[in-house]
C-alpha cells in the first residue's frame, strides 16, 4: 500500500478522525502487532479469545501510523497516537481494500474452484508477467482477511491483479466478489471439498458462481464448460462475456493431450494451437487452457503465451518433483486433496514408466458420504498399474481396503513415523513416488523423509 493520508482513509471509509490526525500518513497494513513496520495502519479484531484492541498502544508505540478501533470497545488509557474510529475493524478493511482497489485500478482477475485455483492462479501469472505488472495472491491469503490484505499491498503501478478467492459456505465469495469487483472471473471445476458444509455438488457449484456476482459489465466468464452444474449460472449471464474451457467439443476452447512425458505435457487447442506445459498432469491442461483464455483476452498473441507457459513456476507442493540420490522421482502434491485431485494424481502415475508407490492420507470435511467416496478413490486404481499404495489416516483405510485387489502391495498406517520407516524399507532405484492428502495430514513430512 502507497503512503495515504488519514484525510484520505476519510473519503475512502465510514470513520471518525481527529482533525490534529488528518495529515498523517499510513503506509501498509498489519493485523499482527508483533509485526508492525514504521507507519503502517494496525487492525485489531475483536475474537472470542482474544482482542486484538488491547495491543493497540504498543502497535503505535513501536511505529504504527495510525490504527483501526471499533466503537463501543473501551479505548485503553496508554494509547497515544492517532485512532480510526469505525463501526467493525473487519468491515473497515473490507471497505478499505475495496476504496484502494479502485485507486489503483488495475484489471482484476478473480479465480475459484473446487482444485486447481493456486496452480491456475500461478499460470496466469506465468503468462502474463513478462507483458505486464502483475501481483497475485501470496499463500492462501485467499479469504475474508487475507483477500482485502492482499489488495491493500498492491503497488500504485499494479496493472493486474490476480484474486484467488476461497470459501466453505454459502455468501463467502459473494463478499470477496463484490470487493474486488472483477474484470475475469473463473472458475476451474467443481469438486467435492468442503461437501460437509454444502451438502452437495449443487452446493458447491452454487456457491463457487458467487464469483459472478460483482462481475463488472463487459467482463469476462471463463468455467470447466465440461461441468454441467455451472452451465446454467454461465447462461443466466447478461452483458458478459462467456469462455467454456474443456476436452468437450462443445466448448469455446477444446483442449487435448498429445503426449505426456515425466517431465510434462503437451497439448493441442481447438486443433489449432500447441502448448507444452513443464508440470506433471494431464488435468493441469484444463488449468493452462484457463491461463491461456486469460492471455488472449488481454491482448497477447498465442506464440507469446506459449514461451511464457513454458517457464511457468508453481507454488510448493503442487506436482511438485525431487530427485533423489539414487534418481527416485518423489512428487510432492501433498498441498491438499479432494477426490477428484487423488484421481488425477493417480492418472499422472498410472502414465510413468517403472514401479509407481502412490501415498495417500485422509481427505478431510467429505461429510456423510466419506467413506463411500473415499472407496471410489480405492475403486479408481483398477487398471491403473500402481505397484503399491501406502495409506495413512482413519479415512484413507477405505481406500486401502478396496485399491488392495488392484496393486501388488498395499498397507495402511494410523502412524506416520511406522508409514515412513515401511515405504523407506520398500523404495528402491528409479522407483516413481507420489504423495497426496488433505492439509490437516501433512504428509509433507512423508516427502521430507523420502528427500
Amino acid at each position: 500500500m502507497i503512503e495515504v493520508t488519514l484525510e484520505q482513509i476519510k473519503t475512502w471509509i465510514p470513520c471518525e478522525i481527529e482533525n490534529e490526525f488528518m495529515d498523517h500518513g499510513i503506509k501498509g497494513v498489519s493485523i499482527d502487532s508483533r509485526e508492525i513496520h514504521n507507519q503502517n495502519l494496525f487492525i485489531p479484531f475483536k475474537g472470542e479469545h482474544v482482542d486484538g484492541h488491547k495491543y493497540v498502544a504498543q502497535a503505535l508505540k513501536d511505529g504504527a501510523g495510525a490504527a483501526f478501533y471499533q466503537k463501543g470497545i473501551p479505548l485503553e488509557n496508554d494509547v497515544e497516537g492517532p485512532i480510526i474510529w469505525v463501526d467493525d475493524t473487519l468491515e473497515a478493511l473490507q471497505q478499505l481494500a475495496k476504496a484502494y482497489l479502485e485507486f489503483v485500478n488495475p484489471q482484476v482477475i478473480a479465480v475459484t474452484g473446487s482444485n486447481g485455483k493456486t496452480t491456475t492462479k500461478d499460470m496466469i501469472e506465468s503468462v502474463l508477467k513478462p507483458q505486464f505488472n502483475v501481483k497475485k495472491t501470496q499463500g492462501n491469503y485467499n479469504n475474508e482477511i487475507g483477500m482485502p490484505l492482499t489488495i491493500l499491498q498492491l503497488d500504485i503501478d499494479t496493472e493486474i491483479s490476480i484474486l484467488e478467492m476461497g470459501m466453505s459456505g454459502f455468501h463467502e465469495i459473494e463478499l470477496l466478489s463484490e470487493i474486488a469487483q472483477p474484470d475475469i472471473a473463473i472458475i476451474t471445476n467443481i469438486g467435492e471439498s468442503h461437501m460437509q458444509d454444502l451438502g452437495s455438488r449443487e452446493g458447491i457449484a452454487k456457491a463457487k458462481a458467487e464469483i459472478t456476482l460483482g462481475l463488472k459489465p463487459g467482463g469476462l466468464f471463463i468455467y470447466d464448460g465440461d461441468e454441467p452444474l455451472l452451465k446454467p449460472y454461465a447462461e443466466a449471464l447478461t452483458e458478459i462475456d462467456l469462455v467454456s474451457i474443456g476436452k468437450n467439443s462443445d466448448n469455446t476452447l477444446v483442449s487435448c493431450i498429445d503426449s505426456i512425458k515425466d517431465e510434462g505435457i503437451a497439448f493441442t487447442i481447438n486443433n489449432n494451437e500447441q502448448f507444452e506445459l513443464p508440470i506433471l498432469g494431464e488435468h493441469n491442461m484444463k488449468n493452462a487452457t484457463i491461463a491461456i483464455a486469460v492471455g488472449k483476452r488481454l491482448g497477447l498473441s498465442y506464440e507469446t503465451i506459449f514461451n511464457n507457459l513454458k517457464h511457468v513456476v508453481l507454488t510448493g507442493m503442487r506436482m511438485e518433483q525431487h530427485y533423489t540420490s539414487d534418481q527416485m522421482l518423489v512428487i510432492n502434491d501433498a498441498y491438499n486433496a479432494s477426490p477428484t485431485s487423488m484421481k488425477a494424481a493417480i492418472d499422472t502415475l498410472s502414465g510413468m514408466e517403472g514401479r509407481k508407490i502412490l501415498v495417500l492420507g485422509d481427505v478431510l470435511e467429505l461429510g456423510p458420504d466419506s467413506q463411500m467416496m473415499h472407496e471410489r478413490v480405492g475403486q479408481y486404481l483398477e487398471d491403473k498399474d500402481i505397484t503399491a499404495l501406502f495409506t495413512f489416516g482413519d479415512e484413507a483405510a477405505h481406500i486401502s481396503n478396496v485399491g488392495k485387489v488392484y496393486v501388488y502391495k498395499a498397507t495402511h498406517f494410523k502412524e506416520k513415523p511406522k508409514l515412513i520407516d515401511s515405504l523407506k524399507s520398500f523404495v528402491q532405484e528409479n522407483d516413481k513416488i507420489l504423495v497426496k492428502g488433505s492439509r490437516g495430514m501433512k504428509l509433507e513430512e512423508v516427502v521430507e523423509a523420502l528427500i
